[in-house]
């Protein structure tokens, strides 16, 4: 028989209750609750028996699996090597298959590399919301972007992800520096869009 959880409601503990009655109140996965046997309270979806009320089936998230600044920077590094890299080459192939005079080599050349910002935007989002979790970049990195939860994120997910890094961009960068005051390790954007960036030996 499981152990009755301490529950904290409103910042003070109440109970103890038994998982049914967790499940009555309606219990968070975000709600912080303890047994006698647990030595400091825990966000209910860390505990394996209670995931189960929410659904989940991977085991909870440890903070040291979370991906460093270092692998992120790299792979953003590598995506953008790897996504102007096919511009470069699609541009050369174009320019020097089809155009003949200089001006218009070098507006067609500079016209298809202006389009790789964009591209390299719609690639971050199909990538870190397929079945991989990952761009490239980050599959070489051996990280992926989940959710709060360390599930696949959803297509509208990672578009809010991916829109939200602006806001980390705008204000000096400071977006991305947030991951080293957080225990989760999340950007900004992360945080709007509760989402992870974990290693992939994970799960």
């Amino acid at each position: 028989m499981s152990q009755p959880y301490i529950l904290v409601i409103n910042g003070k503990p109440e109970g103890p209750f038994t998982i049914e009655e967790l499940k009555a109140r309606n219990i968070k996965p975000v709600d912080f609750v303890k047994t006698d046997e647990m030595d400091d309270y825990k966000e209910a979806h860390e505990v394996p028996e209670l995931r189960e009320l929410f659904g989940f089936k991977k085991p909870p998230l440890l903070v040291q699996y979370f991906g460093g600044f270092d692998q992120r920077l790299l792979a953003v590094a590598l995506d953008w090597f790897f996504v102007f890299g096919i511009f470069i080459i699609i541009a050369f192939v174009i320019v020097l298959g089809i155009m003949h005079d200089k001006e218009s080599r070098v507006a067609t050349s500079l016209a298809i590399l202006g389009v790789a910002p964009f591209a390299r935007f719609i690639y971050g989002v199909v990538m870190e919301s397929s079945a991989r979790q990952a761009t490239w970049g980050k599959q070489i990195m051996g990280i992926k972007v989940v959710d709060m939860y360390g599930n696949r994120i959803t297509f509208g997910k990672s578009l809010l992800r991916s829109v939200c890094k602006s806001l980390s961009t705008a204000i000096f960068y400071f977006g991305y520096f947030m991951m080293f005051f957080n225990n989760k390790k999340q950007c900004l954007h992360d945080t709007i869009a509760k989402t992870m960036v974990i290693k992939d030996r994970l799960v």
